[in-house]
């Protein structure tokens, strides 16, 4: 079973004092989930070349809608570029995408397939910000859980802090919308991480120090540094 799924879930979030959780894929994301701050460009539209016609085409469009992003202030940023990414990336779980159960994709091979999973929408949406020139210290990726029909299911978000302790806003393929945390009652958050640190929850209290073991993620980013990320 794969790790996220996407689905609408129905808990009320603790968007202060998440649930502990530290399995070690967690522990590995941090030393790898440090992207440069600008997104080579030259580099980009290299590698898409190596996918397809359309593929570049897409890469285009993306690196145009940073640009643009890079110009707005950083809500209407958000805004921007949530709602491109939605929009270019079709729901499929990964399965029916990849054959496999769990398979993080960088924004290029997203772009690709047209299609991807919670985590997939995530990644795009972080390392495209961080592009556009948001700092990784307002970025956190959220895994949150919720019970559905009686069954624990996953999902990623991506939050954003404007300042530290701030309530954060809420990115998510679900919804159209960019809502601050507390009007997403049907988000239970569980751990959040980012280039600088792992957190319990979305709060203050760390959860440790990361160690390196999965290579799901160190593949995923060296993926994203190849695309010029």
């Amino acid at each position: 079973m794969a790790l996220f799924t996407c689905r609408v879930f129905s808990n009320k979030p603790r968007w202060l004092c998440g649930d502990r959780l530290l399995g070690a894929f967690v522990l590995s994301c941090l030393l790898w989930l440090l992207p440069c701050a600008a997104l080579d460009n030259a580099r980009f539209l290299e590698a898409a070349a190596k996918f397809n016609p359309r593929t570049v085409v897409e890469a285009q469009a993306l690196l145009q809608a940073i640009e643009r992003a890079a110009a707005l202030e950083e809500a209407q940023r958000l805004t921007a570029l949530n709602s491109y990414l939605n929009r270019r990336i079709e729901f499929h779980d990964d399965v029916e995408v990849w054959g496999k159960t769990d398979y993080w994709a960088s924004p290029l091979e997203a772009l690709d397939k047209g299609r991807g999973d919670c985590e997939d929408y995530a990644i795009a949406k972080y390392l495209s910000l961080i592009a556009a020139g948001t700092p990784v210290a307002k970025l956190r990726m959220v895994y949150v859980r919720a019970m559905v029909g009686g069954r624990s299911l996953a999902h990623m978000v991506l939050a954003y802090y404007a300042e530290p302790g701030a309530e954060p806003l809420i990115l998510d393929n679900l919804i159209a919308d960019v809502r601050p945390a507390s009007q997403r009652p049907d988000l239970q958050p569980v751990f959040s991480f980012n280039g600088e640190g792992l957190w319990q929850g979305v709060g203050a209290t760390s959860a440790g120090d990361p160690m390196v073991r999965l290579s799901q993620w160190r593949e995923l980013l060296a993926k994203a540094r190849a695309e010029g990320f």
